[in-house]
């Protein structure tokens, strides 16, 4: 008797002979799970589109949201730049004012003001000039080119493309993080289908086991307690499938939002490859980590800004000098001059701050050194993480090592005990024992294998690499 399910085309055979009634239960269900278990091997090919692993990075590092706003963070720092830049031209100021007096308003000029004869006549009484009281105003401009402050605007530029630098060390950061995510999302994944396939094996052995004791039953060769307890077993492998199934579910939407797409996109994972080679030794990997490492860089560049900032502070003791003309022209009055321009030299200078600048320099002499404590303290601890995952990669490669020896033991045992059972030699539980425990090590060579990845991957990310 054949039984087939469509989905994960599993056949179940049940083989029967001529031995009595309870030996004939217990082989029928050794058949029914060895043959469930090895005609499980594989899953069928589906409709659902395939998603490699480098296709998936691909397309995080495309479309992933928060790679994108670091991404537009550089944009935002350029332009910044561009406009402290733009400081080092000629400042043109304009200014216009009309109005219209409300009360009455005049010039009045005294009897005797004007006691020098070069003067206008000395009036022999008051004088009094009355204003307009119709629309009056006066227009302003100011061209100004500043001169010691250009030392100041360049080392504000040189600050500003620092933040450029660092918007760059924060986003090939986050592109490192995203790959580092997905490839262990994508493990997960992984790790999940493996557990769910082991699962949905273990309910279809269940379900023929579950018919072959009811048709027994009936014929009151087995127990009823031994068809309770197969039926309590099944009811617990559907669970855990049904645990699986909705983890699986979750672990893909997860997915899918990293990949920056609509988290219902359905896909299938494809098997990861064998082991990779050796590692590179420890010496070297804490070199590449120390070039590559983005929060280094970011210190580093912390550090640079802090100096810039020291200096600017200094440099608040430079007064401010620049050559200025000025425009004034008057609107709507006769006794005012007309048309004023001037060029000159324009100085500011706070001769007396009370130890401000001081003090500012002071602090940011401060900072410089936080920065050069903070930039050794992330080096120490990249080297730390260097260290930690070398170790857990090396770690998880031998184990991996432990689980192929341990499969390859159970599936030659799994084997001999065959044999031997063919012989009338071991018992049926001795075979499935045996069938479990090949189960058991086959599942626990995929989560060594998708562990060693996940590693690899945190190695990786150690690294700095992508």
């Amino acid at each position: 008797m054949i039984s087939t399910i469509s989905d994960r085309k599993v056949v179940v055979t049940v083989c029967k002979a001529e031995r009595p009634m309870l030996a004939i239960n217990q082989f029928t269900l050794a058949c029914a799970l060895m043959s469930g278990t090895i005609a499980f091997a594989q899953k069928p090919v589906s409709d659902v589109p395939a998603l490699p692993l480098t296709e998936a990075i691909q397309i995080a590092l495309s479309n992933n949201r928060p790679v994108e706003i670091s991404k537009l963070d550089i944009t935002k720092s350029n332009w910044q730049v561009a406009a402290t830049k733009s400081k080092r031209f000629p400042e043109i100021n304009t200014y216009f004012f009309g109005s219209g007096n409300l009360t009455p308003a005049s010039f009045t000029f005294k009897k005797g003001i004007f006691p020098n004869g070069d003067l206008p006549p000395v009036p022999s009484k008051d004088v009094s000039i009355e204003l307009s009281q119709a629309f009056t105003g006066y227009v302003f401009a100011q061209v100004a080119q500043p001169l010691t402050q250009l030392y100041k605007i360049k080392l504000a530029v040189r600050e500003q493309e620092l933040e450029v630098e660092l918007a760059k060390a924060k986003y090939q950061g986050n592109r490192q993080s995203v790959v580092a995510d997905v490839k262990q999302a994508y493990y997960a994944v992984l790790q999940t289908e493996s557990a769910l396939v082991a699962a949905e094996v273990t309910v279809a052995g269940y379900k023929e086991t579950d018919r072959v004791m009811l048709e027994y039953l009936s014929e009151e060769s087995v127990l009823k307690s031994n068809s309770l307890e197969v039926k309590a077993k099944l009811a617990q492998a559907q669970y855990q499938v049904a645990e699986l199934n909705d983890t699986l579910q979750t672990q893909k939407e997860k997915l899918n939002d990293l990949l920056g797409r609509d988290i219902d996109t359905p896909f299938r994972t494809q098997p990861v490859a064998a082991v990779s080679s050796e590692e590179i030794d420890l010496k070297l990997a804490r070199q590449i980590a120390l070039k590559q490492r983005p929060e280094i860089q970011e210190a580093e560049i912390d550090t640079h800004r802090a100096e810039y900032d020291r200096r600017i502070a200094k440099a608040a003791y430079i007064p401010d000098i620049g050559i200025a003309f000025h425009y004034t022209s008057p609107i709507g009055t006769q006794i005012l001059p007309q048309n004023i321009a001037s060029a000159g030299v324009e100085v500011k200078w706070d001769p007396f701050d009370w130890g401000e600048r001081r003090d500012n320099v002071k602090q940011k002499e401060t900072a410089v050194s936080q920065s050069k404590y903070q930039l050794d303290e992330t080096r120490s601890q990249v080297l730390i993480d260097v260290d930690n995952s070398f170790r857990k990669l090396s770690e998880s490669r031998l184990t991996l090592q432990v689980a192929i020896a341990a499969r390859d033991a159970a599936n030659e045992k799994l084997r001999e005990v065959n044999n031997e059972f063919s012989k009338s030699v071991v018992l049926l539980r001795d075979v499935l024992d045996q069938q479990t425990a090949v189960a058991n090590a086959n599942h626990d060579y995929e989560q060594g294998l998708l562990a060693f990845w996940s590693a690899k991957a945190q190695f990786e990310k150690a690294l700095g690499e992508e």
